[in-house]
């Protein structure tokens, strides 16, 4: 059996605890996260951020290896897939009359486009930006060659994916220039360094 004043103590400590509790969830609330701040908290998780971005910035690299001007007659093989076998038909109506007509043109942006991505996300400089640009990127290319013998629709899924996780996470931040760059550009202010801050 307990003794009445240990238990008296006991009682009084649990109280004192209780009151303490309530106390604190009064005067210190819950921080929200800022509609900003990225998802990466550990260095383990900055790391795998960090990879990922990398990892998509070399696909990048390498599928505008093949793109070879002037002519970029394997990419214009590749274009034709979306008449020939098309995914939708008001993206074929653009492919045959806008695109293919502008070949040459539409080759040099879209080897622009792709190095440029690869570069930007493999230096990790206006991550969350080039990060748009290749969701973007990646559903033209779905929508091209979806339908075309032997592709496999995961793959640009997953494509898209990875870009979302490099946007969401802001992956630029973890071992790439937006990290390095950032304190200097809120320092700076200014509409272009304000216009950085977003877009990393």
């Amino acid at each position: 059996m307990v003794p009445y004043a240990f238990r008296n103590r006991l009682f009084s400590a649990a109280a004192a605890g209780m009151e303490y509790t309530r106390r604190m969830s009064v005067t210190t609330p819950v921080q929200p996260r800022s509609a900003g701040s990225p998802l990466a908290t550990s260095r383990s998780s900055r790391i795998l951020v960090a990879g990922v971005r990398v990892a998509a910035g070399l696909l990048w690299i390498q599928n505008a290896g093949w793109k070879t001007p002037p002519r970029f007659d394997a990419l214009h093989g590749w274009t034709l897939n979306g008449v020939d076998h098309p995914v939708l038909a008001p993206w074929a109506w653009f492919i045959r009359h806008v695109v293919l007509p502008n070949f040459t043109a539409f080759g040099w942006l879209t080897l622009a486009v792709e190095a440029s991505l690869g570069g930007f996300l493999l230096v990790g400089l206006a991550t969350r930006f080039w990060a748009l640009v290749g969701i973007a990127q990646t559903t033209a290319i779905g929508r091209t060659v979806l339908h075309a013998p032997h592709e496999w629709a995961w793959s640009y899924i997953l494509m898209g994916l990875a870009h979302v996780a490099i946007f969401a996470t802001a992956a630029g931040r973890w071992y790439g220039l937006d990290g390095v760059l950032r304190p200097s550009w809120r320092q700076v202010g200014g509409p272009v360094p304000r216009l950085l801050l977003r877009a990393s």
